[in-house]
């Protein structure tokens, strides 16, 4: 029998970073879809949805929630190990000083209550998908490992928000922010010499859908969103003002976090991100369409592309999230056929486009 045959680094990075129509959250009164084409064989653009209820059993962290919110309520009989954090957090609260008088029943009940809320969050996990969009400066194999390694990070990192809040939050950011920042003393895993100014830089863009409309997001370097108005049959215009946006992953570490100083920072930014830096934008009307992309299809600021674009979704705005993804990345794609027919191939870039279709 002839023995199967390894994947190359292209291939598996390829495979890995590419969506399957299988991942496809379904909600009501939603329609998405999204793809992406690499310049090459790989590109850094990676593109997922975020399914919660496929990727995560929500039953079962939900009856854990509400099994530790009456284990945190019970002390530990005599004799006995501790069974969890409380009780970990109790034994040491008996063997230290307790300045503040913190007694052991108002500190189970209120651990007790955060389970309760997990439990209550994640239930709105039911109605609510994500969408991670990630953009890896230039195009190859390099460029694809940085995508792969914010896709890991965060994969990671929700697991423990999960586990702790029951929902996404914006510590989730400020740690894969953190996770691609260059280290004062650290070199990182491409092994650059210490002289070398060049650093990994990844835009991302995550944003989670309701059935009602409401699109939240927090964007670190991507260019922002468009709406397209299926009343009005064109691109609302939004001030940016109230839009949070950071730099791309990795260049600004806040002053008030606790590794500041480890790290190299290319900009200022006062404190860590908060709930106030979450944008927000609502879909009103049936039709109404939420559009994301990757500098390969628009930069975000060519008024030509934008009404080109505009032209495409409003051409197609009776059909579906995806036959609409479709006619963008089409355009995208033969936009570049003059690069093509003059050997500047090394101009053309990964594209990546995503609609969010309000019904």
């Amino acid at each position: 029998m002839a023995s199967q045959i390894e994947p190359g680094i292209d291939e598996y990075l390829r495979k890995r970073l590419m969506p399957v129509e299988g991942s496809i959250p379904h909600l009501a009164r939603t329609d998405m879809y999204g793809d992406s084409i690499p310049a090459g064989i790989v590109g850094g653009d990676l593109f997922e949805y975020i399914n919660f209820q496929q990727r995560y059993d929500i039953d079962a962290r939900i009856a854990r929630a509400l099994r530790l919110s009456t284990e945190y309520l019970e002390p530990v009989p005599e004799g006995h190990i501790p069974r969890n954090s409380v009780d970990q957090f109790v034994q040491w609260l008996a063997s230290n000083p307790n300045p503040n008088g913190l007694q052991e029943g108002e500190y189970r009940r209120t651990k007790s209550s955060e389970q309760l809320m997990v439990a209550q969050n994640l239930r709105e996990l039911y109605t609510t998908a994500g969408v991670l969009l990630v953009d890896a400066q230039g195009h190859g194999v390099i460029s694809a490992k940085i995508a792969s390694t914010v896709h890991d990070t965060f994969h990671a990192f929700i697991l423990v928000e999960l586990d702790r809040y029951g929902r996404t939050t914006p510590k989730l950011f400020e740690n894969i922010n953190l996770r691609l920042a260059q280290s004062v003393s650290a070199r990182n895993a491409l092994g650059r010499d210490a002289h070398d100014r060049s650093r990994e830089i990844a835009t991302m863009i995550y944003g989670e859908i309701s059935p009602e409309g409401h699109f939240r997001f927090v964007n670190f370097g991507s260019p922002p969103p468009l709406v397209f108005s299926a009343e009005f049959g064109c691109f609302v215009p939004m001030s940016t003002d109230y839009l949070a946006q950071f730099p791309a992953l990795g260049l600004e570490i806040p002053e008030d976090h606790p590794d500041r100083n480890k790290y190299f920072s290319m900009a200022l930014r006062q404190r860590l991100i908060n709930a106030s830096n979450i944008s927000e934008i609502t879909l009103m009307s049936p039709g109404d369409i939420v559009f994301l992309y990757s500098d390969g299809v628009y930069d975000g600021g060519d008024d030509d592309d934008r009404a080109q674009l505009e032209r495409i979704v409003r051409d197609h705005k009776h059909l579906g999230a995806k036959e609409i993804c479709n006619a963008i990345l089409d355009y995208a794609v033969e936009r570049d056929e003059p690069l093509h027919n003059t050997g500047q191939e090394d101009r053309i870039d990964d594209k990546t486009a995503f609609i969010i279709k309000h019904g």
